[in-house]
């Protein structure tokens, strides 16, 4: 994976086997949920540990995991809440939805 996905000031790697970009911080761990679909990629779910709210975590995740769909010619399909709503903020993210399955 290329450097130009490290748009975020977190550390972020993307654990293939349980599907998800993660951050580990102080022994903890945030992360994003993925599946494959056909040819796009879902972001499932996103959690931060409580102790770890506030720094920007589960936006840094969200920045990352478009920044992979996109090097990667992935379609973004969103069925977590949390992107949804990073979506609503930040509309430019909408190109990389699949217009399969939004209009």
């Amino acid at each position: 994976m290329s450097n130009n996905l490290q748009q975020t000031p977190f550390s972020i790697l993307n654990n293939k086997e349980n599907m998800r970009f993660e951050i580990h911080v102080e022994d903890e761990v945030a992360y994003l949920e993925y599946r494959m679909y056909k040819k796009d990629i879902a972001f499932m779910h996103t959690f931060v540990p409580e102790k770890l709210g506030g720094r920007g975590l589960a936006s840094s995740l969200a920045i990352y995991a478009f920044a992979y769909a996109k090097e990667h010619n992935l379609p973004v399909m969103v069925y977590c809440p949390y992107v949804a709503g990073f979506i609503k903020k930040y509309p430019e993210y909408k190109v990389q939805l699949d217009p399969q399955y939004y209009h």
